[in-house]
Parts: structure tokens; sequence; C-alpha cells
């Protein structure tokens, strides 16, 4: 399997959109379910933290704010700068600066002026169905059986999840696609960092997608600057842990975690995002659980725990 993939990482070396299997295809074990695990309580916490953000920022502010304050903690790590990338992955590391972090981090934000924090970590969930289908084509062949199961079962839990939402007017159905474009670039770009990830490291990698990202967010996010307004703890101190743990440390753990186990299954603590920013956004932001979100839950833990099992 891994000779797969490097070969298709081979023959397209000359485009940007490549990815790479994951160095191993064993079931999880402790260290896979714990960066699983710290992953999904960092970015299931992210949207409560977006959302009281938006009281004082702007989207495009939190967005960049989350970025500098990403880029800057990583920027303390030695291993930042012990790398040298070739030109064509320098290429990719700009590329992902914008599909991966730049882009999404303006959406989110936006999306949840008009959607509960709790719904756009559940649609937040849809990643690894986008992430395997990707992967199936760069790769050039499908994922295995037990992939494809749990990922049918999780993709179904997100159908039932959306569907309240889908129903609540025509800006709450504007937020939801806002977020489905997110989840689209997630699937994409996640793909994509895996062969840069296996090649210069995980902090490394970040680094510099990071980097990129503060580059292709700064124009637009300083001609908001002049909304700003009622700067408060709260809003001020979500933006900061948004931006140090959610962006800068989180990813890093996401990163290391799909290069070692693929993006298929690497992708699946998205599943697992939801049931988190489902029970924050009740407790702290007064969000409501409808019944089909509990059904949705219930598909999409058990779509994760298949997805995890030996690949082929």
């Amino acid at each position: 399997m891994w000779r797969v993939g490097v070969s298709v990482v081979r023959m397209s070396r000359r485009s940007l959109l490549t990815t790479a299997e994951g160095t191993t295809q064993q079931a999880f074990g402790p260290s896979e379910w714990g960066l699983v695990a710290g992953i999904s309580l960092i970015w299931g916490g992210s949207f409560v933290f977006i959302a009281n953000g938006l009281e004082s920022f702007p989207p495009p502010v939190i967005g960049l704010l989350r970025l500098m304050l990403g880029f800057t903690a990583l920027s303390f790590v030695p291993a930042t700068r012990a790398v040298t990338f070739e030109a064509a992955d320098r290429r990719r590391a700009a590329l992902l600066g914008l599909v991966w972090m730049a882009l999404p981090f303006l959406l989110f934000p936006i999306a949840e002026q008009w959607i509960a924090s709790s719904v756009a970590g559940m649609l937040n969930g849809g990643i690894p169905v986008v992430a395997a289908g990707v992967a199936a084509i760069l790769l050039r062949r499908a994922p295995g059986t037990t992939q494809i199961i749990g990922i049918g079962i999780g993709a179904v839990g997100i159908v039932l999840i959306s569907l309240p939402s889908l129903a609540g007017g025509s800006r709450t159905a504007l937020g939801v696609a806002l977020v489905l474009v997110a989840v689209l670039c997630y699937g994409v770009s996640s793909n994509v960092a895996v062969p840069l990830t296996q090649k210069y490291g995980s902090i490394a990698t970040q680094w510099r997608i990071q980097g990129a990202a503060v580059v292709w967010s700064l124009p637009y996010a300083l001609s908001r600057v002049g909304e700003i307004h009622d700067v408060t703890v709260k809003s001020a101190g979500s933006v900061f842990v948004l931006g140090l743990f959610g962006t800068g440390f989180a990813m890093v753990l996401a990163g290391k975690l799909m290069a070692r186990v693929g993006v298929t299954r690497g992708t699946i603590f998205n599943y697992i995002v939801p049931v988190v920013a489902i029970v924050l956004g009740v407790v702290f932001r007064d969000d409501v659980m409808e019944p089909l979100h509990l059904a949705g839950i219930a598909l999409v833990l058990v779509g994760a725990w298949v997805v995890t099992r030996k690949g082929r």
C-alpha cells in the first residue's frame, strides 16, 4: 500500500494536488486514539470560541488573529526552521495556506453569524467523507471495504444532523452552505498535506503553511479592523485560545495523525468533534439539540469506530 502511495506522489510531482498513503494500516492503538481525543477536544471547543469572538471581532479579523497566534507559537519551536522546502513543496504549502486555513478560517466565522456553533461543529463531521473521496481520486483506488462502510454510516449521520438547520430559512441555509464549502476545502487540503508532513515533519510543515495563510488573510482582515468593538476578556481570550491551541498545536497533531494512518482514517476525529461541539454549545451558548442531532451523533460515532479498524 505504501508503495502505491509513493508511486502516485512521484508521478504527480509536477502537480500541486497529490497525496500519499499513511505509514501504517494497523488498527488504532493508544497513541492514535490519544491524538484523536486531543484534537477532538480542542477543535470541538473552537466553534464556541469563534462564537464568543464574534461578539467583538469581524470574521476576517478572527481568522487573521488565530493564524498569527498559531504561527507565532510555532515559531518558538526550533524544528520549524530545521528543514528547507523544495520549490514545488513551497508552492504546495502556499496553496494549503489559502485552501486549508485562510479560506475556511474566514468561512466559519461568517457562517456562525447565522447558525449555532454546535451546528457548525456537527457539519464539520463531513470532512472524512470528502477526504476519502479525494484520496480515492488521487491514489486511483477506493478505500478498504471496512472504511467505506464506516464512511457511509458517518455520512448518513451528517445528513441527519444537517436537516434541522436546512429548514431554518435562507440565512441559515447560507450558513450551512458556507460551512460545507469549508469542509470541501479541508477534505482536499488534508490529502495534499500528507506527503508534505511525511517529508518535512508536522511542525515544520504547519509553520510554513500557517505563515502563508497569514499573508493570504492579511489584506481583507486589515480592511475590517475598524469594525472591532467592545472587546472583552471573554472575546479576546476566546480568540487567543483559538489561535494558540486550535490553530497552532491542534493542526500539528492533526498533521501527525494523518501522515501516520492516512487521510481516510486520519480525519475521523471530525466525527468526534461534533459531539464535543454540541455539548459545549448547549452548555455555554444555549444551543438547542434536536432529536435528529442525537440520531446523527450516534451514527457518526459508530462510523468513526468502524473507519479506525485495520485497513485492507
